[in-house]
């Protein structure tokens, strides 16, 4: 009997291991990462490679990789359902990114707005890594023949080279990679800084009171939501112009579900002050099954090590079958 299930997408996420995530990567991401591990094939890797363009202090870098990896375990991201790696584990991501440099023009390359403002922020630093970033995140999603790739507003350009490379390389050489689309799932929250709600919530944010850590004690998650900015009308409601308790109100919404008709309902009357321990409350809730899990994760190191190794099996399985491919129609001479 023909088996006509459908076979599902492939959609690969990668996150680099420079510091913690904050609350506003989770919410507005990474909580999604488990249920969309339902629906699709997930390959979820810890970009280690690509954080070497900023020189990291090397026994820091090995501490984050780690730290990073126990993170995406506990999102709850099966190890045996899903494949969860470490970039660096799979050597065919380099091996792919140097091919795919011969197919990609140094013009187009010069034209990436990160590696712009990368440039501009960090003269002192402006390595050939930096400039070949976009290549190399091209290899990490054509090698698994993803479908579908989550990205921010911040990495459109960078999927949009990525199919330019991936289009050029099939014409020249023939049909070897599947064209990714980004992945549009469900919308989380986009979460502004504490301190500058016009700003995106940041891990590099020079104040610390503008982000919440991931792994943020409970204490400092209240004293930072109650030292958020605000505004005079000591009014919960949504409206333009209260860019705060806007935030406030989307971080809350998040963490409980409610729609802003009901926190405006449930909060009318009330001050600023029961408000944002109102959202205190809910993002501690929040996160404390995540950093329980977390916490027993970084206690058996044993397990995290051995999952590694067998993400990094199954990832370089498929990474070595479209490798091949690219090697064969590029003429490499082959064993």
């Amino acid at each position: 009997m023909e088996n006509t299930a459908e076979r599902k997408k492939i959609v690969l996420s990668a996150i680099q291991p420079t510091g913690t995530p904050t609350l506003g990567n989770y919410l507005g991401a990474l909580k999604n990462w488990k249920n969309m591990s339902k629906d699709y094939d997930c390959l979820y890797a810890v970009a280690d490679l690509h954080s070497l363009t900023v020189r990291p202090e090397p026994q820091a870098l090995r501490r984050q990789t780690l730290e990073m990896y126990a993170i995406l375990l506990a999102l709850g991201l099966d190890p045996e359902e899903n494949i969860v790696f470490i970039q660096s584990h799979v050597p065919q991501h380099a091996q792919l990114a140097w091919i795919l440099n011969c197919s990609t023009q140094f013009g187009e390359a010069a034209r990436m707005t990160q590696f712009k403002d990368k440039s501009e922020k960090h003269p002192e630093n402006v390595n050939v890594g930096l400039f070949t970033y976009p290549v190399l995140m091209a290899a990490d999603i054509l090698l698994y023949q993803a479908d579908y790739v989550p990205i921010g507003a911040d990495q459109k350009q960078h999927l949009e080279i990525t199919r330019d490379i991936a289009e050029r390389f099939n014409t020249v050489y023939g049909n070897t990679f599947k064209l990714p689309e980004p992945f549009i799932g469900k919308v989380g929250a986009r979460v502004m800084s504490l301190q500058d709600p016009m700003q995106k919530m940041s891990k590099s944010d020079p104040n610390p009171k503008g982000f919440i850590s991931m792994l943020d004690e409970d204490n400092v998650i209240v004293k930072k939501i109650k030292s958020a900015v605000t505004d005079s009308e000591a009014k919960v409601r949504y409206a333009e112009g209260k860019d705060g308790i806007n935030n406030l109100m989307g971080i809350y919404s998040c963490c409980t579900g409610l729609s802003y008709e009901q926190i405006e309902k449930d909060f009318d009357g009330k001050g600023y002050g029961d408000f944002k321990q109102a959202v205190a409350e809910a993002v501690v809730c929040e996160l404390r099954p995540f950093k329980e899990e977390f916490k027993r994760l970084m206690a058996d190191k044993a397990y995290l090590l051995e999952c590694a190794e067998l993400g990094a099996e199954k990832a370089a399985h498929l990474a070595q079958r479209t490798l091949s491919k690219a090697m064969k129609k590029t003429g490499l001479f082959m064993l």
